[in-house]
């Protein structure tokens, strides 16, 4: 891409105008999130890693996490299905199969063709939950995926089977229940009724003796791949939730200007510095692998205070269903658990409890008498 600028401030203008109105109906609402990413098609802006000679924008990596962050503040729906379209078109893009680049990438950056993903399984231990045996011509594939986003929104999705030596292939299948050549079946089951984002149409797919044939394998990968992935890639699900902690400091800072209180004015100056910190870090990152870990945790953090703050001043508004807050605490649960590994969850707990020695006062301070020093302490504890 010439200029990433441009096409973050063409992003962003169509998010402002046309998605965050709109984005309780864009939550709940298949057909309205099916217009906000057909917006995104018509600007151009669904295969940003995929190479300009493929018909891509071919961002570097910066822009692209910018990207990313910017979409999760205007509609975490939007941001979790495009990122699905986002990661095949990656994978295609990264693939030896030419025949398939050929047929899918020109037409993916436009929305033409939309493509899902379906591997979060190899992340899971034990008896892998779908198999991959090798047939002449290609595989038959056997076995569960648990969470396949895009049903009804999607043509295709890329899935992930295990093979006899632990690797794994990938190839793509469609969103249909038989082939009728074959006799093999992938049912689904109906959109899963989620706390949030229930419009991207999250299902489960069984696949029964799928034939996959050789010309549709997107590549194969060795065993523990997935997981040597996600050290490398810890950071990346953070800017989901550096932009759900910004929608959240949205909605706080609206009310800092209509309500006469200086201590929302005060809390959102404190978090915003602190997430303006947390998005330094997690642009330049340190290479050790659990710092890198613990800014994805901080990460995580911010989205959820940010969020419960956008709820505290929304005051019992925030019951309602369609309320901003309420969608964007919701938000803030999808983006906890969002390509959550072991350690993630690890450095996500211990993060939560870190300031146990904060909140409890010291036995000194804990003696009759001192009362109002207690209070002062405990309310100025962070």
């Amino acid at each position: 891409m010439d200029n990433p600028l441009h096409l973050l401030d063409i992003a962003e203008s169509y998010l402002r105008k046309s998605v965050a109105p709109l984005a309780t109906q864009i939550d709940s609402s298949s057909e309205a999130l099916r217009e906000a990413l057909k917006g995104l098609g018509e600007r151009s802006l669904l295969a940003l890693r995929v190479p300009q000679e493929w018909g891509g924008s071919e961002v570097n990596e910066q822009t692209f996490r910018t990207f990313q962050e910017l979409i999760a503040r205007y509609s975490g729906a939007l941001a979790f299905l495009q990122a699905q379209h986002q990661s095949a078109g990656g994978m295609l893009a990264a693939s030896k199969n030419s025949s398939l680049k050929c047929q899918y990438l020109p037409h993916m950056s436009n929305g033409d063709i939309l493509v899902g993903v379906g591997f979060s399984q190899l992340r899971r231990q034990g008896d892998p939950t779908v198999k991959a045996f090798p047939v002449e011509g290609g595989y038959h594939l056997e076995g569960q995926v648990p969470w396949v986003t895009g049903w009804g929104l999607f043509q295709e999705f890329i899935v992930a089977a295990t093979l006899p030596d632990g690797g794994a292939v990938f190839g793509i299948v469609p969103f249909v229940a038989r082939d009728r050549e074959r006799g093999g079946a992938i049912t689904f089951t109906q959109p899963m009724q989620l706390a949030a984002m229930t419009s991207t149409n999250t299902v489960t797919a069984n696949l029964t003796s799928w034939f996959l044939p050789q010309e549709r394998v997107v590549s194969i990968k060795p065993a523990g791949w997935i997981h040597e992935n996600d050290l490398k890639n810890v950071l990346h699900q953070g800017f989901f939730a550096l932009g759900c902690a910004r929608a959240g400091l949205d909605i706080l800072e609206a009310a800092a200007l209509t309500k006469p209180n200086a201590f929302i004015s005060k809390a959102f100056k404190s978090l915003n510095r602190e997430l303006t910190a947390c998005s330094t870090a997690i642009r330049h990152p340190p290479k050790p692998f659990a710092d890198r870990l613990q800014i994805r945790a901080w990460a995580i953090d911010l989205a959820v205070r940010c969020a419960h703050a956008a709820v505290t001043v929304s005051r019992g508004a925030a019951n309602y269903s369609h309320h901003a807050a309420q969608r964007v605490y919701r938000e803030a649960l999808v983006f906890t658990v969002s390509g959550q590994t072991t350690a993630v969850m690890e450095a996500t707990l211990n993060r939560l409890v870190r300031s146990e020695s904060a909140l409890y006062l010291s036995s000194e301070e804990a003696q009759p008498g001192n009362e109002k020093q207690q209070l002062e302490t405990y309310s100025s504890s962070d």
